[in-house]
Order: C-alpha cells, then sequence, then structure tokens
C-alpha cells in the first residue's frame, strides 16, 4: 500500500462556548497514491471542509494530517506554499478564472510565480489546453467559453503544475449534461496520472468516476469503502438511506 494522502482523528469546529460548531467529528482516511476517491453527502456534512484542509487552506483543530508521509504539523508555512504550488492542483466550483486574461495567460499564471521561462511555461500551457480539448481556445476569455470550457480550462490551469494530486470541489456541479459528461470523459483520463479527490453531493457522478467513496453527514464520516460496495451493499444504514434517497 502506497498511501499518499493520511489524515488521522481530524476535528474541526468553529466558535467557542454555547456557539461552538463541529464541522468534522473524528475522521479517519488513507488515500493511495494514484486513486480516486469521491467524498460524498449533504450540503453541510463536512465535505468541503475537509477538502480544504486536504489542500492546506485550513488547518484542522485536533488530528493530524499527512502528505506523502510528511506531518503537516511539523512544516513551516513557506513549506506548505511549495507543496500548495507545487504538489497540488486545486479546480473549484466557481472557476476562479482571471476574466481579463485569455484561456492561454490563465494557466501560464501559476507557472509566472514559479519564475519560469516565458517560452516553456508558454508550452506547457499550450499543451495542456490541447489535453482539455481547447487548443482552438487558448486566445479566447473566459466569457468567450461556455461553462463546461471554462471548467476544462480549470483543470488545464491545475494540470499545468505538474502535481500530484488534484483536489475538485463540485466540478460539474453548475454544468449541463452535455458539459457534465465532457468534463467526466477528462477525469477518467486523468485517473491513469493522478490522485484524484473530488467532493460531490452527485450520487450518479460519484458511482461514474470514483475508485473509492466516503459518505459524510453531520460532521462524520460515516462509511468508506470502495465505490461499487457503498452503492450496492453498504454497510451502514444512513448511507443505505442516503443513496436510496430517503433523506438529503
Amino acid at each position: 500500500m502506497n498511501v499518499f494522502l493520511e489524515i488521522k482523528n481530524i476535528k474541526k469546529h468553529f466558535g467557542e462556548g454555547e456557539s461552538r460548531v463541529e464541522v468534522l467529528k473524528g475522521i479517519d482516511i488513507e488515500i493511495e497514491k494514484g486513486e480516486f476517491c469521491v467524498l460524498l453527502g449533504p450540503s453541510g456534512s463536512g465535505k468541503s471542509t475537509l477538502m480544504n484542509m486536504l489542500g492546506l487552506l485550513d488547518t484542522p483543530t485536533h488530528g493530524e494530517y499527512y502528505i506523502n508521509g510528511k506531518l503537516v504539523d511539523d512544516l513551516t508555512d513557506d513549506q506548505m506554499s511549495v507543496i500548495r504550488n507545487e504538489e497540488i492542483g486545486f479546480i473549484f466550483q466557481g472557476f476562479n478564472l482571471i476574466s481579463s486574461l485569455s484561456a492561454l495567460e490563465n494557466v501560464e499564471l501559476p507557472l509566472v510565480y514559479r519564475g519560469m521561462p516565458k517560452q516553456e511555461r508558454r508550452e506547457i500551457s499550450q499543451q495542456a489546453l490541447e489535453r482539455v480539448g481547447l487548443g482552438s481556445r487558448i486566445h479566447h476569455l473566459p466569457a468567450e467559453m461556455s461553462g463546461g470550457q471554462q471548467q476544462r480550462l480549470c483543470i488545464a490551469r491545475a494540470m499545468a503544475v505538474s502535481p500530484s494530486v488534484l483536489l475538485m470541489d463540485e466540478p460539474a456541479s453548475a454544468l449541463d449534461p452535455i458539459s457534465t459528461a465532457k468534463v467526466e470523459e477528462l477525469i477518467h483520463e486523468l485517473k491513469k496520472e493522478y490522485t484524484i479527490v473530488i467532493v460531490t453531493h452527485n450520487m450518479q457522478q460519484a458511482a461514474r468516476v470514483s475508485d473509492k467513496t466516503a459518505f459524510f453527514y453531520m460532521g462524520n464520516m460515516v462509511e468508506y469503502d470502495d465505490t461499487k460496495k457503498i452503492f450496492t451493499n453498504p454497510g451502514k444504514e444512513a448511507t443505505q438511506n442516503y443513496i436510496t434517497g430517503r433523506f438529503g
């Protein structure tokens, strides 16, 4: 087993005293290198909070997080910045593209921050855009592209930095069915090269794309297992109730 992301007894709360809200209530999970994991559950179950911790955008109140064997608590801010910039590719629900930059310039931007020479970063960015089917749109602004194209642009931007893991937060929630299918087709191709973690409340998407599924409810990770087992023979009643539409 080659564990790449590992969290042990992660807890997260906001506020103190009577106003304290527990968002995560002691989560243990291991994600192997090259594995595709979905964090599934209704809104407010803690999925996105955990995703932010995996991406080093937030810190737990309690517990340990290891990236490729490195304990995050032992890392300096500079070391965590390097990991965020070089090891982790983010694909957000809201795109987070710069409207005044072309597709090519949006993909290039993280490489600019690395100090990469112009010609090298341009070649890498063009290759990434061609890979996601946007080779003919490299000079278009985000506003001149469809929602599905913008999401593929975000994936190209994440790929360009050659990360070890791709973190995707509801990558197709705002897309129409045709655009969703194209994004999922691309994600299937990326499974061959990256460790991938996706947050979603879309059960059909989770069943289609992932190797492992973690089901979250009210801050608890109710169940974590092979996706096929989760959807055909879940071990917990709450999981069964959710996937059969009894709540959520």
